[in-house]
């Protein structure tokens, strides 16, 4: 594992009247990837934003697109969200009926094909197709809105999939969302996390803040 975590600012905490300045800003603060929450009212109850607002912020960094797609189904919008821009397309096992079809989906587009995990979801859920998996996200809240707390049941599913992975001998990174901040990232990081998504830890304060935010959650 990584001795710094990847770092992946939720764009959902920005502010979206000024969404390129903002990605620009975390890009150059030292995020990793930027997270990218598209929620559809029906699988969780929120609605943010779509394809367009993808392809609109693509030029304005580099660092890869980290795309978390709380909607159902997704099958539909898997072109679409590639074509925009997305370099890690992650859904949801209950978002559609056959996952493993839907990750060879997203490889097929050329992006790398990411589980997601709500609170009550099993691991079990993908034991036996973990080579079809590029990424595992664990929701250390329920989705569909920010600033949740963070809920520390989720530190055991985030130690059993690091099991799981450890014995595919592949680098899959392990993301969590929710509730993270410079307090519960160590947490993560102690029970098998590689990677962490954060909003409003990283977003507050303004931009000239953002660097120090995200120093705070690699534990600098």
């Amino acid at each position: 594992m990584p001795s710094s975590p990847i770092i992946a600012p939720s764009i959902l905490a920005a502010d979206f009247a000024r969404l390129g300045e903002e990605a620009r800003a975390v890009e150059a603060a030292g995020a990793d990837w930027l997270h990218v929450d598209v929620m559809d009212g029906h699988f969780v109850p929120n609605i943010t934003l779509g394809p367009d607002i993808v392809k609109a912020l693509r030029p304005h960094v580099k660092i890869p697109f980290d795309v978390h797609l709380m909607i159902a189904p997704a099958d539909p919008y898997l072109e679409a969200f590639r074509a925009a821009g997305a370099d890690l397309i992650s859904v949801h096992p209950e978002a559609g009926p056959h996952l493993n079809r839907t990750l060879k989906r997203i490889r097929e587009l050329g992006a790398k094909a990411g589980v997601v995990f709500n609170p009550s979801t099993d691991p079990s859920v993908i034991e036996w197709m973990m080579d079809d998996v590029d990424l595992i996200l664990v929701m250390s809240i329920n989705p569909g809105f920010g600033g949740q707390s963070f809920m520390r049941s989720q530190l055991a599913k985030i130690e059993r999939l690091r099991k799981m992975i450890d014995a595919t001998g592949r680098d899959i990174p392990l993301e969590v969302d929710g509730g993270v901040t410079p307090e519960t990232a160590p947490l993560c990081i102690s029970a098998g996390a590689t990677a962490l998504v954060a909003g409003t830890a990283v977003f507050r304060g303004g931009p000239d803040r953002y660097a120090d935010n995200i120093r705070a959650l690699r534990g600098g």
